[in-house]
């Protein structure tokens, strides 16, 4: 019974991760994969925002150097931390 409420709770937070992904990337111009697997998020206006290996917004500082998945670098302009929040605010509570 434990076994089977724990798995409805990982499905359930797993399914909530995706509607706030997809609001963060309907919104994002570009997503780009990183080394760590952190996802950045470039807005239409070129500002940015991170988002941790877990889904969790993430405060980065201006101008800091990244190294994207496939080893290219990029720097950070902007910290829309709160406007990725949110998105992800917006995903969960569907729409």
């Amino acid at each position: 019974m434990l076994k089977n409420l724990l798995m409805v709770a990982v499905i359930s937070t797993v399914g909530l991760s995706a509607f706030a992904d997809d609001a963060a990337k309907a919104a994002a111009k570009q997503t780009i994969e990183m080394k760590d697997g952190s996802t950045v998020y470039i807005f239409k206006d070129g500002k940015m925002a991170m988002e941790d290996k877990l889904g969790r917004s993430t405060r980065m500082k201006k101008g800091m150097v990244m190294e994207t998945k496939d080893g290219q670098k990029i720097m950070m302009h902007g910290d829309e931390v709160m406007r990725l929040e949110s998105l992800s605010r917006k995903g969960h509570e569907g729409g």
